[in-house]
């Protein structure tokens, strides 16, 4: 009989972890609280409780070619980075081609996750759902966690002075929607993440005067990089990996500005990073500096008290006229139907083995999807979390002892260094690759580049030197897709479609001219010195 796993939300993770399921002959059961498959992808213009909220204009920050399921490529006349509409096309597309409907109970809130009492021997749960009024119970071997980390607002009023009185509008960004509220208003958004940012380029379309507060900064990244591609797609490489891993962390760290710099400088613009020694998740925005140079955005430093009408920026002291106040804050995560014996949330962290596995359990049953933040998409992330995940609730990948897991994340914890490489800045940022490649040795499923260049060497080549897409997870091992190498070697070609609707000549460039030029000059002299003998 095959072991039943209860799956907690259909958003990215959900619908990857209901297909690995299948795929390793598991029976998922996925409770959605909401009407609708997509999480965060699904724009509503009302806030759900529960559930990631966006604003109706949100675009992807990882293009198609990174961001896709490493088995289900986008389709060819999609944009490079996709708008949350088509994205949420695209996540029904991939539920409808892998049937995954059907595993899928809408409408219904996931209310306590528990140990039975032979949890020790079995390792089986007892999940207590709500549907319609109606309370059910049911009994799984295994459950796996997908609701991400973007549900519970963080909003610091107590860090904010004299908030209590002002007399205008705040909230958090979770509840913005459109920028017709800005019209002709001044505004303050606090928070120099990606949504702050958006926000505050949104706003100044349309109101009188826009603020962007930061206290740290941050490097601001195109998604247009050089000659017209997705920047992830340049700079997301196994050779860049590789280069960057091999040098002292202070010189990763000066190259790193150098090539954020390259489009304009941070300093000038009163946007380069505070503390350049830890990396932050750089802001991913094309408008901004646009913005920043015709005084359509002004950027400041922290706030330092909050009056009636108006604002006191530290380290200014002219009081600035505010009508509304947008708190692109960040959020916290927590797990209210897990008791804190079984996931305890601490610091903005969870004790959990590779992101996934709380250490200290008898029993590796329960595994907690997407809940990392690895610098590269979510999607192909949270789905070789899911892959291996299911291989360990199956039993055929096994965990060390408990008391290994738990020094390991202890360690982890610390956020001690190397001294090369990138030096991150939280515990749970971590390298894409390294921690993707990670995962899939785990699983015997991390390509081979030496055995590859041996019997392949055009696709060695594009898989180390080319963008490190998805499909390369599925180039061998456990779940491999025949259609791997043909994704890979065609992902350019995608690319480029999405942007190339109207076709033009390319001027014949000056290089090959000059080669065919050489070339006659070669033959004429070959011939010349064969009849000259």
């Amino acid at each position: 009989m095959a072991k039943r796993v209860a799956i907690v939300g259909a958003g990215v993770c959900g619908l990857a972890s209901i297909k690995c399921c299948l795929e390793e002959g598991l029976e998922p059961t996925c409770f959605e609280r909401s009407d609708d498959l997509g999480g965060l992808w699904r724009f509503t213009e009302h806030v759900e409780e529960g559930r990631a909220s966006l604003y109706k204009s949100v675009i992807s920050n990882s293009s198609k070619e990174m961001s896709c399921y490493s088995d289900f490529p986008f389709p060819e006349d999609c944009p490079s980075y996709v708008p949350n509409s088509r994205f949420l096309e695209y996540l029904k597309m991939y539920a409808n081609r892998f049937n995954l409907l059907k595993w899928i109970q809408f409408k219904t809130k996931v209310c306590s996750v528990t140990k039975r009492p032979d949890f020790a021997v079995t390792g089986q749960w007892e999940v207590v759902t709500l549907r319609e009024g109606k309370r059910e119970s049911a009994i799984f071997d295994g459950v796996m966690v997908c609701i991400g980390f973007l549900t519970n607002p963080f909003l610091p009023l107590d860090s904010f002075p004299g908030i209590n009185t002002f007399k205008g509008q705040y909230f958090h960004s979770r509840q913005y929607k459109h920028p017709d509220i800005f019209k002709d208003k001044k505004v303050l958004v606090i928070g120099m993440g990606n949504s702050g940012t958006d926000i505050a380029v949104e706003a100044s379309h349309v109101a009188e005067k826009v603020f962007l507060s930061t206290t740290g900064g941050s490097w601001v990244v195109s998604r247009v990089w050089d000659a017209g591609y997705p920047s992830d797609m340049v700079m997301q490489t196994r050779f860049e990996n590789m280069f960057i891993n091999c040098l002292p962390t202070p010189i990763v760290n000066w190259l790193m500005a150098k090539r954020m710099n390259r489009w304009f400088n941070h300093t000038n613009y009163g946007l380069v990073p505070k503390d350049r020694t830890w990396l932050r998740e750089p802001v991913l925005n094309d408008e901004l500096p646009g913005r920043i140079i015709t005084g359509k955005v002004i950027i400041k430093p922290s706030v330092k008290e909050v009056k009636e009408n108006s604002i006191i920026f530290n380290n200014t002291p002219k009081e600035e006229p505010i009508d509304i106040i947008v708190f692109a804050t960040g959020y916290t995560f927590a797990f209210p139907f897990l008791d804190e014996t079984v996931v305890k949330v601490e610091d903005g962290q969870a004790s959990l083995y590779k992101y996934i596995f709380p250490a200290h359990l008898q029993k590796s049953t329960l595994a907690i999807i997407g809940l990392i933040d690895s610098l590269g998409s979510r999607i192909p992330t949270g789905e070789i979390q899911a892959r291996w995940a299911v291989r360990v609730l199956k039993g055929v990948n096994k965990l060390p002892p408990p008391s290994v897991m738990i020094e390991e994340v202890n360690a982890k914890k610390e956020n001690k260094h190397s001294g090369f490489g990138l030096r991150y800045r939280k515990v749970l940022q971590t390298g894409y690759i390294a921690y993707v490649d990670e995962l899939l040795t785990y699983m015997n499923a991390k390509p081979n580049l030496f055995s590859m260049l041996l019997t392949d060497p055009r696709l060695a080549l594009t898989v180390f030197f080319g963008p490190c897409t998805p499909y390369q997870f599925r180039l061998t091992g456990p779940g491999k897709w025949e259609g791997a190498r043909n994704a890979i070697l065609t992902q350019w070609d995608r690319t480029i479609k999405a942007t190339k609707t109207r076709t033009v000549e390319e001027p014949p460039s000056p290089f090959a001219s000059l080669l065919k030029l050489f070339s006659f000059l070669a033959l004429l002299v070959a011939i010349f010195l064969i009849y000259c003998k």
